[in-house]
């Protein structure tokens, strides 16, 4: 009983110190040349794929929802409504569920390697349709902006690629070093 309490504890405090880390780096964001300037790329998907990959998917889902409502609370939105976030949200989720459930059957590097291309993927083509039918329409209601859907195919889906693409080519650099260490911390092996 003392051992299931003590995990819990850890889980929790190891969520919120990934959350921030998250928060963290999603400051640190920056465009991208050759895409729209309202395109940023952060790093903040990585300690919740290291949530992920450690507690299960829920504790990956909490960090990304965490790390947006601190950004939120923090730095506001143009609109009123977290449009933004929300979107940051969805991509993280996008991202890291079907790397998290891929790795999960294939538990070595190049079943890694094959998750993240498979995340990626599924987080540019899918914040995509999102995008299209959600997102673009919601800035241009609030903001009044012209109607963006058209930077969808030509601006939006690369961009998500590219931006996939950086954060696994960082995350496997930090997955190479910390591939024994996340093993053996794993603390929920199917959720």
């Amino acid at each position: 009983m003392k051992k299931m309490k003590r995990t819990k504890v850890k889980a929790m405090v190891s969520i919120g110190m990934l959350s921030s880390i998250a928060y963290l780096l999603m400051l640190l964001n920056f465009p991208l040349p050759l895409f729209p300037n309202f395109l940023f790329v952060d790093f903040s998907d990585i300690p919740a794929l290291i949530a992920a990959l450690i507690f299960g998917p829920f504790a990956g889902i909490l960090v990304e929802f965490f790390k947006n409502v601190l950004n939120y609370i923090a730095t506001g939105s143009q609109t009123g409504i977290p449009v933004g976030h929300i979107a940051n949200f969805l991509a993280g989720i996008l991202f890291i569920l079907p790397t998290y459930y891929l790795y999960a059957k294939m538990k070595t590097r190049k079943g890694m390697t094959l998750a993240l291309v498979v995340g990626t993927i599924t987080m540019a083509v899918m914040m995509s349709i999102f995008n299209y039918f959600f997102i673009m329409p919601a800035y241009t209601a609030l903001l009044k902006f012209p109607d963006m859907r058209n930077l969808v195919v030509p601006a939006i889906l690369p961009f998500n690629i590219v931006k996939g693409v950086i954060m696994s080519s960082l995350f496997m650099l930090l997955f190479i070093r910390m591939q024994a260490w996340i093993n053996k911390f794993t603390i929920v092996k199917n959720a």
